[in-house]
């Protein structure tokens, strides 16, 4: 049985080369990086390392750049370190409808603690209206959030556009990157942004390491108590081999990325015109063009998206039907929510996330097996299809 996997959304297989770059920091350099001996001398070295990289390929300042165990725990710090924070400012935050749990879920325990917070709607394709922020924003705003590229649909927003009206208004401009940071250049300055999130399990790094970005102005709280790590602004003993492959991770990312992007097109678009023409009654979701190429959301009428995902897993196929957070939550997709399916559309959806290492020949037999699985779950259905054109 053939073994295909289409999650790399949710998380992507550590490199060769990470992991030969991770392991003397998992063997001979084993110091704290915060002691003053040799052994953490050598480690923290292998973590100015990686800030230097790091820094140097979103355009910062290494020290802007902290590090943290991921995406979700930088984007608790940026919105709830900036909002406490900016509290004699005012209490008010601006987040997308369409934005990773970390960010919603944290917004939503900031509106228990006395802040006002405001859902920016989404269009069809998952795109913020700029029309809506500028009818939004106030002076008592102290920052705005919203996700570079969508976990779930992959449609790309217009940072720079909404970042301009966010610094006229004197607020903070938070991106949460962690799934646009494998798929094109990310610069701070031409992005217009104050804080960013990333993360390195996306981009064939170890699991356990992220950064955010802050930009050397911005008043932002520390997040984590417990010691004088990272500048003093994270305390923890520093999670030094991830951090390494992380480093590495992002290097190898810029190396490659032209080649990756250029891959992932010619992927997704094999697939997507295959499955448009061997499997009737579905929809692509997302903005057609302003949307990455290793992300595709597929609507199957008449489907339940987990018998489907569960039939393919069977068949050694693993996908996904929505982002890895949420999985186990009894509630339906947010983001599906936001752009306007039904109940029953977003019961039928299943995300793909493509990596280089896939190929055409598994795609073909991804598709072969879709048709069948589908067409089964469809006959078993007591829900008539819809034809096209009615």
């Amino acid at each position: 049985m053939k073994k295909v996997y289409l999650d790399n959304a949710a998380t992507t297989m550590i490199s060769g080369e990470v992991l030969q770059t991770m392991m003397p920091y998992l063997t001979n350099i084993y110091g704290n990086s915060s002691s003053l001996h040799s052994f953490g001398r050598e480690s923290v070295a292998g973590v100015d390392s990686a800030r230097d990289i790091i820094a140097k390929y979103i355009g910062a300042k290494s020290s802007e750049v902290f590090f943290t165990c991921g995406g979700t725990e930088a984007n608790n710090w940026a919105i709830r370190g900036v909002a406490y924070a900016n509290i004699s400012r005012g209490k008010h935050i601006i987040v997308s409808q369409i934005e990773h749990a970390s960010i919603i879920d944290s917004c939503k325990q900031l509106e228990k603690e006395g802040f006002k917070v405001t859902y920016l709607p989404v269009d069809s394709t998952g795109l913020v209206s700029v029309s809506d922020l500028l009818h939004e924003i106030k002076p008592t705003t102290t920052i705005v959030s919203v996700m570079a590229v969508n976990n779930e649909i992959g449609t790309i927003q217009n940072i720079k556009a909404i970042s301009e009206i966010v610094r006229f208004y004197g607020a903070y401009f938070h991106v949460d990157a962690v799934q646009a940071l494998g798929c094109f250049p990310l610069n701070v300055d031409d992005l217009g942004v104050d804080l960013m999130s990333i993360s390195s399990h996306k981009i064939h790094g170890p699991k356990g390491a992220g950064a955010l970005y802050v930009r050397s102005n911005v008043k932002i709280n520390k997040f984590m108590f417990g010691g004088e790590q990272e500048m003093n602004r994270r305390g923890g003993t520093v999670n030094v081999p991830a951090i390494v492959g992380f480093g590495k991770a992002v290097e190898l990312n810029a190396r490659d990325i032209a080649f990756k992007d250029k891959k992932m097109y010619e992927l997704t678009s094999y697939f997507i015109k295959k499955i448009e023409y061997e499997i009737p009654n579905i929809k692509i979701n997302g903005n057609p063009y302003q949307k990455v190429n290793n992300i595709v959301s597929v609507t199957f009428n008449g489907v339940e998206g987990e018998n489907l995902l569960m039939l393919l897993d069977l068949k050694g196929i693993a996908v996904s039907t929505g982002s890895a957070c949420a999985s186990g939550s009894l509630e339906k997709s947010h983001v599906l929510k936001a752009i306007g399916l039904t109940d029953s559309e977003i019961r039928g959806t299943v995300r793909f996330s493509f990596d280089t290492t896939n190929t055409k020949d598994e795609i073909d037999y991804v598709v072969r097996t879709l048709c069948d699985e589908v067409a089964k779950l469809r006959k078993a259905s007591p829900v008539k299809q819809k034809k096209k054109g009615n």
